[in-house]
Parts: C-alpha cells; structure tokens; sequence
C-alpha cells in the first residue's frame, strides 16, 4: 500500500475514468485525496456526472504519470461512504476546502476503491509491480 500511496502523492493530478450513464467511456481529471483506515479515498460533489455515472456502474480506474515516464493504474469498485473521518481528511485539502468550504456540505461526498489492484509500470523493460491492495 505504502508504494501505491506515495506515488498518488507524488502524483497529486490522476484520471479518474468510468463509464457514462449514455454507455461511452469517460475520463475526468481527479485528486487523490489519501489513505484511510487501509482504503483509497477520494471525493467528488453529488450534483456532478461523475457522481451519477459511478452510482450506475462503481467500477472506474485511476490512472496518472511521472515526470520520470512511470505510471500507475489502480482499478476496483467505487463505494460511496458517509465517513466524518475521511470527510474531514480531505477538508485537509485547499482545493476540496475552498470548493465545499465544511465536511458536512451536503453535496460533498467521499469514496473509496473496494478491492483495487494497483499496477506501477515504465519503460524500463522491467516487468510492471501489481498490487492488490
């Protein structure tokens, strides 16, 4: 888990990547907000496409890459929880902060990834690290 998060930290600006409500491929640009309680979090407004695609069909992947031409992709299913904690960790933010101003916003909701695997690869030639996280 430690490789995986410090590498979305790194990284802070990933693409987050579902499947519409219209059935077509979608990419948006994301943040990584951290880890909590051994889960990937991140968040979103519940007025948003995003929001409604992922309620419809959880299943999304994550992908960002360094400046050193390495990668990582994390794919799994999305599960919306109302958790003050991770609510209150992504308030740490001051982009999430100015955007929702107080974790009890009620258009501000935060998710997880449920049984992700991570794969971090470059172009070395070496063969990609999997993780399932």
């Amino acid at each position: 888990m430690f490789e995986v998060v410090q590498f979305l930290q790194e990284n802070p600006v990933q693409y987050l990547a579902t499947i519409g409500r219209d059935g077509k491929a979608k990419c948006r640009t994301f943040m990584f907000m951290g880890e909590l309680e051994n889960k990937l979090w991140f968040c979103t407004n519940s007025k948003k496409d995003v929001y409604k695609d992922i309620l419809q069909n959880p299943e999304i992947e994550v992908c960002v890459t360094s400046p050193a031409y390495s990668w990582i992709r994390i794919s799994g299913k999305a599960c919306f929880e109302n958790n003050k904690d991770a609510k209150t960790m992504c308030m740490q933010n001051p982009t999430v902060k100015g955007l929702y101003q107080t974790a009890d916003n009620p258009v501000f909701e935060v998710f997880y990834l449920k049984g992700p695997t991570a794969v971090i690869a470059d172009f070395s030639g070496n063969p990609p690290k999997t993780y399932k996280l």
